[in-house]
């Protein structure tokens, strides 16, 4: 009976690891990434308190047909637009920024989105230029089209 259970355990931790996930590139790399080896990339900003960005993280971010497209196709930034970092990007510095008594908002998030609305999935060409703007939950099959529309590849089905 123990050796089922332990077999059950290792099962389920190890079958845990092997949940697909975008692979992520911080914006710090991206231009050098970009200037290298050009491709469009995919920009999902997002909030700690924002139950869509949480469904769109464990839903459509999961997916394995979104998460195969999204790693070979594009660079991933996952950002969280409340986040209290500074980042250079494009020669200039971004930082949290109040808004009022409670509310924040990252600068470099407000100047990709132009919004504050979340979740965001902001798709930038390869001169880091935005190409499309979607503020609002994506389905998994939604994101997909999306992507296919965005960069098609001979693979795609």
């Amino acid at each position: 009976m123990s050796r089922s259970l332990l077999f059950f355990m290792l099962s389920y931790f190890f079958g845990l690891g092997a949940i697909a996930q975008p692979k992520e590139i911080k914006f710090s790399e991206l231009e050098s990434a970009v200037a290298s080896k050009p491709k469009p990339v995919v920009i999902f900003l997002h909030t700690d308190w924002c139950s869509y960005c949480s469904l769109m993280e464990r839903k459509t971010l999961k997916d394995q047909q979104v998460v195969h497209k999204l790693n070979r196709d594009f660079y991933y930034i996952s950002f969280n637009a409340e986040r209290d970092e500074t980042i250079t990007y494009r020669g200039k510095e971004y930082s949290l920024k109040k808004l009022g008594i409670n509310a924040k908002q990252h600068e470099l998030a407000k100047e990709l989105a132009q919004s504050n609305a979340y979740p965001a999935m902001i798709f930038l060409n390869e001169n880091l230029e935005v190409l499309y703007r979607h503020f609002t939950y994506v389905k998994p099959n939604d994101m997909y089209q999306l992507l296919k529309a965005i960069k098609p590849t001979s693979n795609d089905t």
